[in-house]
């Protein structure tokens, strides 16, 4: 991926889900979905569920696919915070821009994201602890699209 596209998802990501940015109407039943377009690029975020749940996100240039990320993750315990998860996202870094950085911390929680691969090919991890107890897990994986 160039500057211009790992820029592009970046500020999607921000301006979705983790910057609690509006859904669009359901491509699914029950989905949660979430748009962001800046001219010829267009990022989506699609989800089912809450506390156990399963999605993807893609973009595209000029209508052709061209990236996408599968997740899957769960609450494991509590006291879970929807707000945190979302806090720690916003920190997506440009080095490694799947989810969130690979380390974030804000009073008793912790998240952690950890990586394998590029952009073309990847496959990850992360989760969140409260006062040292995991509390939840997400795994993900993606890459180009040809």
């Amino acid at each position: 991926m160039n500057k211009r596209i790992v820029e592009f998802l970046i500020r999607a990501k921000q301006a979705t889900y983790a910057g609690k940015g509006a859904e669009t109407k359901a491509s699914r039943t029950g989905s949660h979905d979430l748009v962001y377009r800046e001219g010829d690029l267009m990022y989506y975020d699609t989800y089912l569920g809450g506390e156990l749940f399963a999605g993807e996100e893609a973009l595209w240039i000029s209508d052709v696919p061209y990236w996408s990320m599968n997740y899957i993750g769960r609450v494991t315990g509590g006291p879970f915070s929807g707000d945190f998860l979302k806090e720690a996202l916003l920190h997506v870094p440009a080095e490694i821009p799947y989810r969130g950085p690979e380390k974030y911390e804000n009073g008793d929680y912790a998240y952690a994201c950890s990586v394998k691969g590029e952009a073309e090919w990847f496959q990850g991890r992360e989760i969140i602890c409260y006062r040292g107890e995991q509390i939840y897990e997400c795994v993900f994986h993606g890459g180009l699209i040809r």
